[in-house]
């Protein structure tokens, strides 16, 4: 990979093939895809213009940006489908390697494959690792003082830059505590996950507990496993409280 950085945003040019579409018609396809990280947490793909399949139609609107520059929006077209402001170039950008290349909006592509196999959410981010690992470690989840988990049997789960989550079988926690919700989020490592709330006398703590019933290939090994959020429960491992963390969840 080669890189380069003006301020807080990094540039990498990837090897991996990307392809976008929309409407089931082919929107980019590039083995050439620039990784830019806008924001620190997971970076954004760019496609060389050359590589873009569909029609690229000015609005004549602009959307500046400190670090990239003023990013020129474009509506996207494609067979009968367009989708509206869904492009940006930067063709004056200060940082020289934005300036042949286009932003796709992820969410206004229905489909985005990394090779051959679908992307949600994001890029995979190159410098984030997901382990998931069977462990006889001890340990109990606590609720409001009351035990809601105890197992011997966990996943712990070590992703880069998150605490490590323990998840649990279900016949290890307490199910007639546990209330499921609506709420749904989608992860590109591991899929989509369904939450539950936990009742715990009067008091009913929203959506701490998710589970992923079919992860990703790459996490098969917490299907049908449950794990809580460290920063919301009392987590105690091999008998000692773990501190809880300080992550955006809390």
């Amino acid at each position: 990979m080669s890189a380069s950085e003006r301020g807080r945003v990094r540039v990498e040019t990837g090897t991996k093939r990307v392809r976008a579409y929309l409407a089931g018609e082919l929107v980019a396809d590039t083995v050439r895809p620039a990784l830019v990280w806008e924001k620190p947490y997971y970076p954004t793909y760019y496609v060389p213009a050359s590589d873009v399949k569909a029609s690229l139609v000015p609005t004549g609107e602009t959307r500046r940006s400190p670090s990239r520059g003023d990013g020129a929006v474009h509506d996207v077209k494609v067979g009968g489908a367009v989708a509206a402001g869904a492009a940006l170039r930067y063709p004056e950008s200060p940082l020289e390697a934005l300036r042949d290349l286009v932003r796709l909006e992820w969410d206004a592509m229905d489909e985005w494959f990394e090779e051959d196999e679908p992307v949600y959410v994001h890029p995979r981010d190159p410098y984030t690792r997901v382990d998931a690992l069977p462990s006889s470690r001890h340990v109990r989840v606590e609720v409001g003082g009351v035990t809601v988990a105890d197992s011997h049997r966990p996943v712990i789960l070590f992703e880069t830059g998150l605490p490590a989550r323990y998840y649990l079988p279900l016949t290890d926690v307490r199910i007639d505590l546990l209330r499921h919700t609506d709420l749904r989020t989608s992860c590109p490592y591991k899929g989509t996950a369904e939450y539950w709330s936990v009742a715990v006398g009067d008091e009913v703590h929203e959506n701490i507990v998710w589970g992923y019933r079919t992860p990703l290939p790459e996490s098969q090994r917490i299907a049908g496993l449950v794990a809580f959020y460290n920063e919301k429960v009392d987590i105690f491992v091999d008998g000692e409280r773990e501190e809880r963390p300080r992550t955006h969840v809390g």
